[in-house]
């Protein structure tokens, strides 16, 4: 099943919450994103179905091994995208959010080679 971009979304917003505050409930997902309690609640039960999280008794939700390859991957090319364009000169609340569209569609090739470029060519202080 092909995860589409919303669902993405949703999974890196779990990854980077679970990294803020250690658990991740769907009101956090709300507030986070500022979307409607029935929006998250939809989208939490889509992602349960195909496998992407799991969620315990008390709701906390957690990502499989699956949802948490698409989170860490999507969350990676956020952050290397944002710093791509905030070295181009772009402000950071631009950049985040400029990033935040290309990650879902920026092939991995393309990806990739920002990627080594970056590496190669450190920002300079």
């Amino acid at each position: 099943m092909v995860i589409r971009e919303s669902g993405e979304d949703y999974l890196e917003v779990i990854l980077i919450l679970k990294e803020r505050q250690g658990q991740v409930r769907s009101i956090d997902i709300v507030n986070e994103m500022q979307f409607k309690k029935p929006s998250v609640s939809v989208a939490m039960k889509k992602l349960r179905e195909n496998g992407y999280i799991l969620t315990d008794p008390d709701g906390f939700i957690t990502l499989t091994e699956k949802g948490r390859e698409v989170a860490e991957r999507i969350y990676e090319r956020h952050r290397v995208l944002t710093s791509v364009l905030i070295r181009l000169g772009v402000d950071e609340k631009t950049a985040a959010a400029d990033a935040c569209k290309i990650e879902h569609d920026i092939s991995e090739q393309t990806f990739a080679r920002l990627k080594e470029h970056i590496q190669k060519h450190p920002a300079k202080e």
